[in-house]
């Protein structure tokens, strides 16, 4: 039986972006539900982060629905996006190297949206539980008076994906977020995402197949802008056009 579209986080219909004629988005559809990790894989040039510009508003759609709870994302500005309840992590860190752990996070406490807000923001009990309670979450409750800069690669990958999580968006949107850690902090990592879909629905783009594997809810396989494949990963693995076009390279 079919869902109704109110029952997914995500709606992605139709969806297509032309660059000077060439389609690196191409009448992609796919469906992402409450509480579950939606990894995308394949190839490089695939359009997987093409996918994640489009759904915070970086890029613009050609043609095709992107709908978040309801509402139509493709018409919305990008901060507009983000306050809307999408967040998204980029391939590197951007976190402020100079400040403390523990300013990281405060610094992204929704409070200081607006200007009046900025202006009119208190250190507060509520804030500071708040930065303890998600720097447990990310490892590094023991670091919270540490400048990041001198964080490990993985604890600042960490430290971005807090400050996000501070912001309690509905959809957490990662780009290859184990890229360059140890084998130690991509296990913590999986476990941090298992953990943090308790009221929230998270899509991944990754190329460390182990890590897929330890995160992934259900997997959509990329190639040429369109789903070659999608399901569980041992399905996903056992497809005879995923085995030709992905693991084959």
């Amino acid at each position: 039986m079919a869902m109704a579209e109110k029952d997914f986080v995500l709606s992605v219909e139709g969806l297509t972006v032309s660059f000077d004629g060439f389609k690196a988005v191409n009448d992609l559809s796919f469906y992402v539900e409450e509480g579950e990790i939606r990894v995308i894989i394949g190839p490089n040039g695939a359009g997987k982060t093409t996918v994640l510009d489009l759904i915070c508003g970086r890029t613009q759609a050609t043609e095709g629905s992107i709908k978040f709870r309801g509402k139509e994302l493709t018409k919305m500005k990008e901060h507009s996006i983000v306050h809307a309840g999408v967040g998204r992590k980029f391939q590197n860190p951007s976190i402020y190297e100079d400040l403390t752990v523990f300013e990281n996070l405060e610094l992204s406490y929704p409070k200081g949206w607006t200007v009046f807000g900025a202006l009119a923001f208190k250190r507060d009990e509520h804030v500071i539980q708040e930065v303890e309670s998600i720097a447990k979450t990310i490892f590094l409750d023991e670091f919270l008076d540490k400048p990041a800069g001198l964080l490990s690669h993985g604890q600042k990958q960490w430290l971005e994906i807090g400050m996000l999580l501070i912001q309690k968006p509905d959809l957490l949107m990662l780009d290859e977020p184990v890229a360059g850690m140890s084998v130690a902090e991509r296990k913590k990592t999986a476990e941090l995402l298992n953990r943090i879909t308790e009221g929230r629905s998270v899509i991944v783009i990754e190329h460390d197949m182990q890590f897929v594997e330890d995160i992934a809810h259900r997997v959509t396989v990329l190639h040429q802008g369109k789903v070659l494949s999608e399901g569980s990963m041992d399905r996903v693995k056992n497809d005879p056009n995923v085995v030709e076009v992905y693991l084959g390279h």
